[in-house]
């Protein structure tokens, strides 16, 4: 298993005495994710990702990343998943499988960039054949509330170094399906997503996703994709994050944390 923290030399200072002591710390390095696909001309290998990530589950993190961001809709895509260099994934796809990488282009630019509003960003979720969620799925206030204690007693690598955001899927009845750590909160997401998918459990209609730290737009359209119902958060939603939540019948949730939490999409799944 791929270790996801280091050791360092460091000099501690705590009121006005200094020691020098080892430290653990977060790893972090590059993934690019390549994709082995066929074009007009033939059998091709294209680099269509490089993230900053914490080593370990980089078959999740490239199945989970292609998955959502649509250029795969199945695990049946999917040939093999294999290491090709250091810090280098290979996704070999299916021969009969057509890549639109423009596509992914131009989401990637509506994502990312700052000149372009909300509204276009809910045009390419429709556009891209996202559709509203059904309402099957219900959680209790209980388990929401226990559910940061869980996801913290399954962060090993956080307990030792404080560096790493993580996400886990939860059923009905709170039960953790899968927990991923990352240095980012969309790699956790397209970890735990990926895993998902390798089982062959998407989409995830009976299942919530619980992120620390903020819920983005980019967190909510990832779980869309996933066709996850439910999406909390440690800390705030963005106003887009909410919008797109409201737009797609989502249930979100934020500041959950000690006793209380808010939820700004979807109440009617949670319950008394």
């Amino acid at each position: 298993m791929t270790s996801a923290s280091s050791a360092i030399d460091i000099r501690r200072h705590s009121r006005g005495a200094r020691a020098d002591l080892a430290d653990q710390v977060a790893i972090e390095e590059p993934l690019e994710i390549r994709i082995a696909h066929t074009t007009s001309e033939g059998r091709a290998h294209q680099s269509v990702s490089i993230t900053m990530r914490s080593p370990g589950d980089d078959r999740e993190l490239a199945a989970g990343f292609l998955f959502t961001e649509n250029i795969i809709t199945s695990a049946a895509d999917i040939v093999a998943i294999e290491p090709c260099a250091e810090n280098v994934v290979r996704v070999e796809l299916q021969p009969s499988l057509s890549v639109d990488l423009e596509r992914l282009h131009r989401h990637f630019y509506t994502t990312s960039s700052c000149g372009v509003c909300g509204k276009a960003s809910l045009e390419a979720l429709h556009a891209s054949g996202i559709e509203a969620l059904d309402g099957t799925l219900e959680i209790p206030e209980s388990v929401l509330l226990a559910l940061p204690e869980r996801l913290s007693a399954s962060q090993p690598t956080f307990a030792e170094t404080g560096g790493l955001h993580a996400a886990t899927c939860f059923d009905g009845e709170g039960a953790l399906v899968a927990t991923m750590e990352d240095v980012g909160r969309h790699n956790a997401v397209d970890k735990v997503i990926g895993s998902l998918l390798l089982d062959n459990a998407l989409p995830a209609s009976g299942l919530g996703i619980m992120v620390s730290g903020r819920a983005s737009f980019e967190l909510v359209q990832k779980s869309l994709v996933a066709g996850i119902p439910l999406l909390a958060a440690v800390s705030a939603p963005s106003s887009l994050a909410v919008e797109t939540a409201r737009e797609f019948n989502m249930t979100l949730v934020g500041f959950l944390r000690g006793s209380t939490f808010n939820v700004y999409s979807g109440s009617e799944r949670v319950k008394a």
